[in-house]
């Protein structure tokens, strides 16, 4: 997993910014519709629904905000019938993305990512080329210099958290799935406030480039998650520990 914390410190300065201009709100609530209409809209039956309304509360998403996504899920409220539609791609050098969409037009959203990935230097891969790399684990993030970081390994650890990293001002907690509301219930209730949560892909097998590669590799997954029908995009990239996105 190393590397990822930096990658995931990355994100998360991106995601405050792009928390501000409502851009997260709104990928989160086309979340909550989607699971909501699959899996109805009690939270105590539906575990995926569970799992984004625990992201929804780490990224301080108003109450009302979250009730009525789900209202619209479920159909109690007009909403947008959105599609999950899940794209394989390289990025310069080798890098492997999983990009995750959800759309209510597929015509346009392909045709959005393919020219996002061809003017930053990517391609589109076949099925299954990238996809077998990637294993789904839940993700909680901390800012190094406001936890102790041996107090919440040693809880994290606890609760069956399955690792914990700081590495360049960022403490990664990684668990399995079934385990994440688990672990981010109990670090909550032992004070730990979290930047982030989510349950996302990562990657063991991790590529690794020159500091201009990784810029250029960073700035094409920015285009990407900037596209309106864009949800994630996990790569396979070791962000260097020098590397500054600034």
């Amino acid at each position: 997993m190393s590397g990822h914390s930096k990658w995931a410190s990355i994100k998360h300065k991106k995601g405050a910014l792009d928390a501000k201009r409502g851009k997260l709100f709104t990928k989160i609530i086309k979340e909550i519709n989607v699971t909501a209409r699959m899996g109805g809209g009690d939270l105590e039956s539906n575990a995926a629904l569970r799992t984004v309304v625990l992201k929804a509360k780490a990224a301080n998403m108003p109450k009302d905000n979250i009730e009525k996504a789900i209202k619209k899920g479920i159909g109690e409220m007009d909403g947008v019938d959105y599609v999950e539609l899940q794209y394989e791609a390289y990025a310069p050098g080798g890098v492997g993305l999983l990009i995750s969409s959800l759309t209510d037009n597929k015509n346009r959203t392909a045709a959005d990512v393919r020219s996002i990935l061809t003017k930053g230097g990517g391609s589109l891969a076949a099925t299954g080329a990238v996809s077998y790399q990637f294993k789904r684990k839940g993700l909680l993030s901390y800012d190094a210099e406001n936890v102790d970081f041996d107090a919440l390994f040693e809880a994290a650890l606890e609760a069956g958290a399955e690792d914990v990293t700081n590495e360049d001002g960022a403490i990664e907690v990684v668990t399995e799935p079934n385990d994440f509301e688990t672990v981010l219930t109990a670090l909550q209730e032992a004070g730990f406030e979290q930047l982030g949560a989510e349950v996302s892909m990562i990657s063991d097998t991790r590529v690794t480039l020159d500091n201009e590669h990784t810029g250029k590799v960073l700035r094409l997954i920015e285009r990407l998650e900037d596209n309106e029908d864009v949800q994630d995009v996990a790569s396979n990239l070791e962000v260097p520990s020098d590397f500054d996105m600034d």
